[in-house]
């Protein structure tokens, strides 16, 4: 059967891509089972869970709101002082972030093509790009719609909290329920990503709006929030949870900490960053690598809790993996053909 990738890529050179792809010697893992409990899987899967990235995410939360956000009375009233401050403070914490993958990876390229998804570098001379660069596109992207919309969501937060219009949980008072919210974070997260995610694969959708996101076939870290406007309000609003349950600040920052500097990390395209001789760091997405080379599977925000498992769009790289996905989209490509003719 064909394969799906060469009849979706607009680069003719989808097949030089493709013998020079790198994959994990490990296939992708199915979704953990909470029962029977298996403690000794569980205790696994929960180091996998909270060590590097949620455990970083949640230290740069911390100091964040401690020393880089303005206080709770000064956010009682909007004014454009503070309102300033936290738009240049996300620029450029999201600058220095991604530029500590961004600069060692494909600028100075320290380790090569070594554990790197895609053989290919940053397309340059890409009309499917504005300015024809991947980079600069986008660059433009996250800077002239990811970070303010970001912005305009946490400003409202912030100024929700301040004149107790939302409902807030003191950190001391109630540290046990805080601290689950935290941990539960990542796995709302990957439920709001897919309910979001699938419908803008819709054609309409997807072509005036993901498909600025999917020109990112060959991912690098700058790639993760380059979006359509429409895009970055759907993917932001996750945050308007906590207008709605009792939730303490902490618990606000960090998920849109979490949202705002993850899609660095999950687009590097790369497996492993290399510390140093020894030391390598798990970059990996390669489950959402998968999606922005094939499209038609993995809609879901990562393998933590692979909800694509449940809905039959889950694919590990294997070759039965493959099949079923064209299978899949096949049929419902006959479908439609056939009703077309029908009608």
């Amino acid at each position: 059967m064909t394969d799906i990738a060469d009849t979706r890529h607009k680069n003719s050179d989808a097949n030089k891509e493709r013998r020079t792809e790198w994959r994990p010697e490990s296939l992708l893992s199915p979704p953990p089972k909470f029962w029977p409990v298996r403690p000794v899987g569980f205790a696994k899967w929960l180091y996998f869970y909270l060590v590097p990235w949620t455990s970083i995410y949640i230290a740069i939360s911390i100091i964040v709101l401690g020393y880089l956000t303005p206080s709770i009375e000064t956010m009682k009233a909007f004014r454009w002082d503070w309102i300033a401050f936290i738009f240049a403070r996300n620029c450029a914490l999201l600058t220095l972030f991604v530029s500590c993958l961004h600069v060692p990876l494909y600028v100075k390229k320290v380790q090569g093509l070594r554990f790197k998804y895609n053989g290919r570098w940053l397309s340059r001379n890409n009309r499917n790009f504005l300015f024809s660069s991947q980079l600069l596109d986008n660059l433009f992207w996250t800077f002239a719609s990811a970070v303010p919309i970001w912005t305009a969501y946490e400003v409202l937060t912030w100024w929700m909290f301040a004149n107790r219009y939302i409902p807030y949980v003191s950190f001391s008072d109630h540290p046990v329920y805080c601290i689950a919210m935290l941990v539960a974070t990542p796995l709302f997260l990957n439920i709001h990503f897919y309910l979001i995610h699938r419908p803008i694969h819709w054609p309409l959708l997807y072509r005036w709006v993901h498909s600025v996101h999917h020109a990112n076939v060959n991912v690098g870290p700058w790639s993760g929030l380059s979006m359509h406007p429409v895009e970055h309000l759907l993917y932001f609003s996750g945050v308007l949870i906590y207008w709605i349950i009792p939730s303490n600040p902490v618990n606000a920052m960090y998920h849109l900490m979490h949202v705002s500097l993850a899609p660095a990390q999950t687009h590097t395209g790369f497996e492993k960053l290399i510390v140093r001789d020894g030391v390598e760091m798990r970059m990996e997405d390669y489950y959402h690598y998968l999606h922005h080379r094939y499209f038609e599977c993995n809609y879901g925000g990562g393998g933590l809790m692979n909800i694509d498992a449940w809905f039959g769009t889950f694919n590990d790289g294997s070759p039965e993996a493959m099949e079923k996905m064209n299978h899949r989209v096949m049929s419902r490509q006959q479908k439609v053909q056939s009703e077309g003719q029908s009608t």
